[in-house]
């Protein structure tokens, strides 16, 4: 009696975790990733030691632009060598967006600091603001991307009730395709 008591709990407890995972792979796949990074903080705690979830987790973070949240899931991010990978760069990312916006908004010379490269957008616009590749008009940075000059990327401060964020927008031939917010 007990033993099949344990092999039930077992599986709920499976079926459970799996659900969770399911859910949020759904999403992800889906490309809903603002629901899947809120799904992912919700399940957090349940899940804080399964990697495939904090994997999932994080990028979902990182493709919805909630940058700040991937400092969550690369904590847990260390038991194996591809775990380390993905933990440094969330950490590589979440590093460049906060000392761009200490750049931007304090006006502190970035310039001297080398970082490792990650294809995602703020990264990008990272390594051209840090080598000065960009010409500045009023209070906006025009930042040319080195492989397809018909793609630019705009950077500067905007301010809403107070809340300064860090916009990136996106142009191919001066038409904006995307729009990123950071604070």
């Amino acid at each position: 009696m007990i033993k099949s008591v344990i092999i039930l709990f077992i599986f709920a407890t499976s079926s459970i975790i799996a659900s969770d995972l399911e859910r949020l792979y759904n999403l992800y796949q889906q490309k809903q990733y603002k629901k899947a990074c809120n799904l992912g903080l919700r399940l957090f705690n349940k899940h804080k030691k399964n990697s495939k979830f904090l994997m999932l987790y994080g990028l979902s973070c990182l493709n919805a632009d909630y940058i700040d949240r991937l400092a969550v899931p690369l904590t847990g991010l260390r038991s194996g060598k591809s775990e380390r990978a993905n933990a440094s760069y969330f950490a590589t990312i979440l590093l460049q967006k906060k000392l761009l916006y200490h750049a931007l908004l304090d006006n502190k010379d970035i310039s001297n600091l080398v970082l490792p490269k990650t294809d995602y957008v703020l990264s990008k616009v990272f390594d051209l603001y840090v080598k000065k590749k960009y010409k500045k008009v009023d209070d906006k940075y025009y930042l040319i991307s080195p492989k397809d000059a018909s793609l630019m990327y705009v950077l500067y401060i905007e301010t809403h009730n107070r809340v300064k964020k860090m916009v990136i927008e996106e142009r191919i031939d001066n038409h904006t395709i995307k729009v990123h917010r950071y604070w």
